[in-house]
């Protein structure tokens, strides 16, 4: 079984907005839902949980049921941050799944997610174990020597800049986020660098410049804009 996780237990509070930016409607549809229905239209994909912010759960599953998002099934308490979330999503899915089912991680606030993207991820995760999404870096990066200055350049063929999906067995989710715990890891930036930390590899799945998170306002522009060119 394949069980997509999407993790909305964010506040959003760089948007400085009242809603958190996962609810924040556009074109007359939160952008969670959108992010909701890409899973709902891949074939392979079997439920949708959501890792919700505190309070707004029952307002999620109306949405759901508002839009037919007939895979949803259920929430999970979200946590003090990414990580503590995915490790909240981690347990509460052992109460009912199978440690060889797969969980797909994935940002709430990435909704131009396509299929392909996901596809991918599935597939790379049944040859390797562990895949997450990445993009080649096209621009240079240079070392902060302090806020102004630097001297030193990283060659950017050796860079890849991940996204979600974060994709792997159950039983390796869970484990990635109880040896964490035991390892004094506790706000690593997502379970693909937990995994990393760790000393694991990771495999790399198509990831897509269309597949950026809403961060900014700047970002939440340039959603509206792509939604407007595919009408």
């Amino acid at each position: 079984m394949n069980i997509a996780v999407i993790l909305a237990g964010g506040n959003g509070h760089r948007m400085n907005m009242e809603v958190p930016k996962q609810f924040v409607f556009v074109d007359d549809k939160p952008v969670i839902i959108y992010t909701m229905e890409a899973f709902q239209k891949h074939p392979s994909i079997d439920a949708i949980f959501v890792v919700c912010i505190h309070g707004w759960d029952d307002i999620l599953k109306c949405l759901a049921k508002q839009f037919e998002i007939t895979k949803f099934a259920g929430t999970i308490t979200g946590g003090k941050n990414g990580q503590e979330s995915a490790y909240n999503a981690a347990k509460a899915l052992s109460a009912g799944y199978s440690d060889d089912d797969i969980v797909i991680l994935h940002d709430a606030n990435r909704p131009l997610i396509s299929q392909e993207v996901i596809s991918d991820s599935l597939v790379q995760c049944q040859k390797y174990g562990v895949s997450v999404a990445g993009i080649p870096c096209t621009e240079p990066l240079f070392v902060k020597d302090d806020q102004n200055s630097s001297h030193e350049c990283i060659p950017r063929d050796l860079l890849i800049r991940t996204q979600t999906p974060h994709t792997m067995p159950l039983k390796k989710l869970r484990w990635a986020h109880e040896e964490a715990l035991k390892r004094g890891i506790v706000d690593s930036v997502a379970t693909g660098t937990i995994l990393i930390e760790l000393g694991e590899t990771v495999h790399l799945s198509i990831g897509s410049e269309l597949n950026f998170k809403l961060t900014t306002r700047e970002d939440l522009d340039l959603f509206k804009a792509r939604l407007a060119l595919d009408k």
